[in-house]
């Protein structure tokens, strides 16, 4: 049995990925949205990379996503229940021969949708995988793994009262090493602004192999982010990982100031990209540094095609690629 949860670089059985379903809650943005998760589901689903398990809810959804990917081999559209479709934080954490789960409460209460409760087990039950729930406020995106059983986190948000009032830093380490196999974990501050998700770490920091973690740099005039980057890139220059190799941190350009329609800074994060098998891809929300990070992160995984693809429909959700997948180790 596998200790700890494997790292997102090791080989993958299957890839989870949510299909918009819900077209009152994404308008105008339903069908760019549901055009953007589609061209990811081809990438992730080519020659020898992922088998990609599309969860849907509804007729109209599932005949939607039928129609843009019936020429796909390696998609599977899997009808089932779902609140929207950030699967990191609804579905449950694969390892071993076990899923393990956490309660989900909308980010703090923010977005609570009916059917966001089912998805942990249904992913589980149709993986085949025994599904152990804990009775702690936890989402996927809040971590990200070494493989080794390090594990990087943001104070703001794993420590937020909106999730477990009165959590300590010593409690959450203590369910991540019961829960998740967790041997040391990494605490950094402040996540990006105007997150929803009270920072995840998927937006901030990555692993992308022992001992080497990348995190964003300010892009251009304005990033309302650059001083939580800086505070992150130096933090982690001073840690170290659970078998004591100091970190490598290595960074990679940001979006740069990206606004909604009214003026106010969106948490895009070229660090929310998906490490698939044979591929890693990195959203692109259209703006100069996105080949500039590809071309950061290319050294970083040899022997996996790098491909960047449009977001910025998933954006207006809150979120990106990484957000809305989930992977089954192998």
């Amino acid at each position: 049995m596998t200790s700890t949860v494997p790292a997102e670089w090791a080989p993958h059985r299957a890839l989870w990925l949510g299909f918009p379903s819900d077209g009152s809650l994404w308008l105008d943005d339903l069908e760019p949205a549901r055009a953007e998760v589609a061209g990811l589901a081809r990438a992730l689903a080519g020659p020898g990379r992922e088998q990609v398990r599309l969860l849907v809810s509804g007729a109209e959804a599932a005949a939607a996503a039928q129609a843009a990917l019936r020429q796909t081999p390696g998609v599977e559209i899997v009808p089932g229940k779902l609140g929207d479709i950030w699967l990191r934080d609804t579905g449950p954490i694969f390892f071993g021969d076990r899923a393990v789960g956490f309660q989900f409460n909308g980010w703090g209460g923010k977005y609570v949708l009916a059917g966001d409760e089912a998805v942990a087990a249904q992913l589980a039950d149709n993986a085949g995988k025994p599904l152990t729930v804990w009775d702690y406020v936890l989402e996927g995106g809040a971590l990200d793994h070494d493989g080794a059983g390090t594990v990087v986190t943001t104070r703001q948000c794993l420590l937020n009262p909106n999730r477990n009032a009165s959590w300590t830093a010593a409690a959450a380490e203590q369910l991540l090493a019961s829960a998740l196999g967790a041997r040391k974990v990494l605490w950094l501050g402040d996540g990006l602004a105007n997150d929803h998700t009270d920072g995840h770490v998927d937006n901030l920091a990555r692993f992308v192999s022992p001992g080497v973690v990348v995190c964003p740099v300010a892009y251009g005039q304005g990033d309302v982010n650059a001083a939580a980057y800086d505070a992150a890139a130096l933090a982690l220059s001073g840690m170290s990982d659970a078998d004591g190799r100091p970190l490598k941190v290595i960074r990679i350009p940001s979006p740069g100031l990206i606004e909604d329609e009214d003026g106010k800074a969106i948490p895009a994060s070229h660090m929310n990209f998906i490490i698939a098998n044979g591929a890693v891809i990195m959203p692109d929300y259209g703006t100069p540094s996105a080949p500039l990070a590809l071309g950061a992160l290319r050294p970083l995984f040899p022997g996996r095609e790098m491909i960047r693809l449009p977001s910025s429909a998933i954006l207006t959700g809150g979120g990106s690629f990484h957000c809305i997948t989930q992977q089954e180790p192998a």
